[in-house]
């Protein structure tokens, strides 16, 4: 009876024993694969924090052209706070506003602490190229051509030696329309100067007026239509020469504005007081066109309150002309100090701020061209995109009248006074131009 009982309790001990240990294999077979996966994610999480903080400790000072209540102002600091959480690298913006360009020159010189800082393109690798780090190995790890506009790279490239710059907000120039209008009377963009007028006399009939002029833009308007028959070389050449009665595409390009202001294409008033005439295309909303910059579009609405659909097409070519078909462009953009001694943090962020996310943040908020093309324009930008990357040789602003200071005010006040039909041929204006040599 004894050995009976005994032989029992074994069996139940050892029942509970292997329970137990059942238990036990049970639980260390469940539970290894949940600890070993945990640790490996602990590890590369650790490694990733690691990697993302590669510029712990750094600290950029950046010099802005904007200040820090405006929309490009609020996005910089975006950008530049998340540039902090996600590498490390502290960005301290001083912001300048406009006056940098009063400012910049002594401080480079003086190689005050500016890691980075903002300022038109040509400036940049013009003026201040020897303060300038050379960006073009960087550019090319970062595989930068493919998020940036060839036309600033190369011409940038040109002037400076090297890529002295990343660029950040762009602009291109050309005839910005209302598209409603356009639809409404049925007319299509028109590449050619005939398809222009003949555009302008279809919405003369169908009750619109074609184009807005303000005088703050008579010489872009003149210079532009200068261009298209001898080249901004040649536009340069005459102002800084003389010789207009003798230049044949000149005496044309003035006749052309004499027969487009005689066939009543103008907007009542037109050449206004900036910005007037441009606000009737929002106020009236009988105004089809302005010849401008893109930031012409923002402009409008702001000042209007109008929601203008507006779109965006290449100034266009002329008969026995240059057949040039660049487009005024121009660009606000980045510079890395030659003297940094952070360049590349202060370069990776510069491409942070003018590529993906924080880019189409700046287009979006401030109504401009995203730096980076694989972005999207806003609504009100339609057409500028296509304008830029068809454009090899951007154009300077006024395309080459800009060049002799010495004649500046007069021949604005010519310009001026040809859209006011004072002249009465294209050999009239080319004589009063020449008079200033």
């Amino acid at each position: 009876m004894k050995k009976k009982l005994l032989s029992a309790l074994l069996s139940v001990a050892m029942v509970a024993t292997l329970l137990v240990g059942c238990g036990g294999t049970t639980a260390t077979t469940e539970e290894a694969p949940a600890t070993e996966e945990a640790a490996a994610e602990e590890t590369a999480a650790e490694e990733t924090a690691d990697a993302a903080k590669q510029y712990e400790g750094v600290t950029l000072n950046f010099w802005s052209m904007w200040n820090s209540a405006e929309p490009q102002g609020q996005v910089i600091q975006a950008a530049a706070d998340a540039f902090e959480a996600e590498t490390g690298a502290k960005v301290n913006i001083e912001w300048k506003g406009r006056d940098i360009q009063q400012l910049i020159m002594a401080a480079l010189e003086q190689g005050e602490a500016i890691d980075l800082f903002e300022d038109d393109y040509a400036r940049i690798a013009k003026t201040y190229v020897e303060y300038c780090y050379d960006l073009t190995d960087m550019a090319a790890a970062a595989n930068y051509a493919d998020q940036s506009f060839a036309c600033f790279n190369d011409v940038a490239t040109a002037w400076a030696g090297f890529l002295p710059c990343v660029t950040e907000q762009p602009q291109v120039g050309g005839v910005f329309y209302n598209k409603d209008i356009f639809a409404e009377c049925g007319v299509e963009v028109p590449t050619t100067w005939e398809e222009f007028m003949a555009v302008c006399q279809t919405l003369v009939d169908n009750g619109y007026q074609p184009l807005a002029l303000d005088t703050a833009y008579a010489r872009f308007n003149m210079g532009y239509h200068l261009e298209r028959y001898l080249t901004e070389a040649g536009v340069s050449e005459l102002i800084q020469n003389g010789g207009w009665a003798e230049s044949e595409g000149a005496i044309q390009a003035a006749q052309d504005i004499i027969d487009f202001v005689n066939a009543g294409y103008l907007a009542d008033g037109a050449p206004d007081e900036y910005p007037a005439s441009q606000n009737k295309i929002g106020l009236t909303g009988e105004v089809a066109m302005v010849v401008c910059a893109n930031y012409v579009a923002a402009e409008v609405n702001n000042n209007t309150g109008a929601e203008i659909n507006w779109g965006m097409f290449n100034y266009p070519t002329v008969a026995n002309g240059s057949d040039s078909t660049n487009a005024y462009a121009g660009a606000n953009s980045i510079a890395v100090t030659s003297y940094s001694e952070n360049a590349q943090a202060a370069f990776d962020f510069a491409l942070f701020l003018t590529s993906g996310e924080f880019d189409q943040q700046m287009a979006d908020t401030a109504s401009q061209i995203p730096a980076d093309p694989r972005n999207t324009a806003p609504a009100i930008m339609d057409g500028t995109i296509e304008a830029l990357t068809a454009t090899a040789n951007p154009l300077s602003w006024n395309m080459g009248l800009n060049d002799n200071a010495d004649v500046k005010e007069a021949s604005n006040e010519i310009v001026i006074k040809l859209f006011e039909g004072a002249y009465a041929t294209g050999a009239d204006f080319a004589a009063a131009m020449d008079a200033l040599y």
